[in-house]
């Protein structure tokens, strides 16, 4: 999974407490670090933020032997809308599905469809057609929208 704005990062840097806490994702896509500065994350993988990281330190010449881990303290919300009970914003877990999601947002109305879901991906432009099926996974900063069925 890549990293997108609004991500909460957990920086580690092994034997540097002062350096380590947690971070966020601004809107362009950076994270600001003490004595690294400000570096992309946006678009990276985790190992490739640690790895960013870790060379940073090291060309600064601060840090010799800088081992960086980083964690993703909290992920970005997903957003559902349309016929469900309850439309709104709601904290990303881990494995969540389109059933689960509709689930959290208080489940369907009696108007909505049953058989698909149009979701958004975060930075993607426009809905794509899903089935309503647990198979289908929700991410980070989705947009799901639950039609109305047709009568």
């Amino acid at each position: 999974m890549r990293l997108q704005a609004g991500d909460k990062l957990k920086v580690s840097v092994f034997g540097e407490d002062k350096l380590s806490g947690e971070y966020e994702i601004d809107p362009a896509g950076y994270v600001s670090l003490p004595l690294a500065g400000t570096v992309q994350a946006a678009g990276l993988t985790k190992l490739e933020l640690e790895q960013a990281l870790t060379k940073k330190f090291r060309a600064e010449q601060y840090l010799r032997n800088a081992k960086v881990t980083v964690d993703i303290a909290n992920f970005r919300p997903f957003y559902v809308l349309g016929e469900v009970e309850k439309p709104g914003k709601y904290p990303y877990e881990s494995g969540l599905n389109v059933v689960s999601a509709v689930a959290v947002a208080g489940g369907n109305t009696y108007r909505s469809s049953l058989s698909r879901v149009l979701i958004q991906r975060a930075g993607e432009h426009g809905f794509k057609e899903y089935p309503f099926s647990p198979n289908v996974f929700v991410f980070p900063g989705d947009l799901i929208r639950v039609p109305e069925r047709y009568f």
